[in-house]
């Protein structure tokens, strides 16, 4: 088939550091190249990963951009769509595969049959949108795919009725062999953005009161480390300092640091990153919201390192209890937990991974669902024209 895929303007495909939606289109789109599909990027223009072509309304990413007032960043998101919605128009393509949230979709529906048919991933909490979810309808062409089942249980009827199926995310699963638990560092690993949503303080009281030290990989907001913040910090007016994951950081997270058992190495990547995985005792997981994917619940596993988590949105359906890693109902139990890391096998971690997380895995799967959104959108067309009846007026 031929694939654009859109992956949005906010980070480069792959990402230096943060970035799990654009890792998952780096692995998605490597892997059905390799296929012989044909795949053109739809992403800032700074990506370097190997496409048969890249499509992109920015030099650079605009992740720096994504936290500021609606009104501030709303016209960067239907930029980016308007040149995918060009190129999808005039690329004599098979199938658009967005990554974008809501206007993604909501444009690509827009074109009706002048665009090829569009399979949108949802990569996040359906409560967030839920106004858009409970209204949009793709008119046969605009079909969804979720990553977790409990992520699409959770969306409003009319979006589960256009919604395919679920592909939970792929990681390289090629590593080298685990290191065994008795080479492991002290320190358990935290890899996400340091926000609210994910806890950040909930595991840094976890560890204090377990006695276990923690490092903090991941970017606060828009600034990927130490360095990065006290330059803000320094700037007065500086637009970062704005940024609502800065302010909670600063009250919640910062006076928790104490640089030793609790320390923020900022975003990670490449060879720091995979090591950092691979040496953690485990990874730590206390999401205060509905977690709706987990890739570094993946990249941990994969590494053979074990996951220690709230159980919350899809973290039980990849987490095996007991076998993989340990789930808690809350920071109680969560801080108990960490007592028992030792029980679980790394090698075991590392076999699940193989099994279900593999990018082979994952495009096979989204394979089947680009069959089944072209088939769908040819007998919707072969069906003749739709028609919308006229509301009346609203007394």
């Amino acid at each position: 088939m031929r694939v654009l895929m859109d992956s949005g303007p906010w980070l480069p495909v792959p990402p230096g550091g943060y970035g799990g939606l654009e890792n998952v289109v780096a692995t998605l789109t490597t892997e059905l190249r390799a296929r012989g599909h044909t795949v053109v990027l739809a992403a800032s223009g700074d990506s370097p990963l190997p496409v048969d072509g890249l499509v992109s309304a920015f030099p650079t990413g605009r992740f720096d951009r994504l936290g500021a007032p609606y009104a501030q960043v709303v016209g960067i998101a239907h930029a980016h769509a308007q040149a995918v919605a060009e190129a999808a128009t005039t690329g004599a393509f098979d199938l658009v595969h967005t990554h974008l949230e809501v206007v993604g979709p909501a444009v690509l529906g827009a074109l009706g049959r002048a665009a090829p048919p569009v399979l949108a991933t949802l990569h996040w909490d359906l409560h967030r949108n839920a106004d858009f979810y409970e209204r949009f309808d793709g008119a046969g062409r605009v079909f969804f795919a979720g990553v977790s089942d409990s992520q699409v249980a959770r969306g409003p009827e009319r979006l589960q009725r256009q919604t395919l199926g679920a592909v939970p995310l792929a990681v390289p699963v090629d590593g080298p062999p685990p290191v065994p638990r008795e080479d492991r560092d002290d320190a358990v690993l935290v890899l996400a953005r340091l926000c609210e949503l994910k806890g950040t303080d909930t595991a840094v009281r976890a560890c204090r009161a377990a006695g276990v030290p923690v490092v903090l990989a991941g970017p606060v907001g828009p600034l990927p480390d130490r360095a990065a913040l006290d330059a803000a910090l320094a700037t007065p007016g500086h637009p970062a300092l704005s940024h609502p994951d800065v302010t909670w950081f600063l009250a919640c997270v910062e006076p928790l640091l104490d640089g030793d058992r609790a320390r923020w190495v900022g975003t990670v990547s490449g060879a720091e990153k995979a090591g950092l995985l691979r040496r953690a005792r485990a990874l730590l997981t206390p999401v205060r919201w509905q977690e709706p994917g987990g890739t570094a619940v993946c990249e941990a596993l994969a590494a053979g390192t074990p996951v220690v988590a709230l159980a919350r949105g899809c973290l039980p359906s990849l987490v095996d209890d007991g076998r993989t890693g340990l789930l808690a109902d809350d920071e109680t139990q969560l801080t108990a937990a960490l007592a028992r890391i030792g029980e679980i096998d790394p090698e075991e971690c590392a076999a699940e991974a193989r099994r279900r997380f593999a990018p082979p895995v994952m495009a096979a799967a989204y394979e089947r669902l680009y069959a089944e959104v072209v088939r769908r959108a040819r007998v919707c067309t072969t069906a003749g024209p739709r028609v919308v009846a006229p509301r009346s007026p609203t007394p």
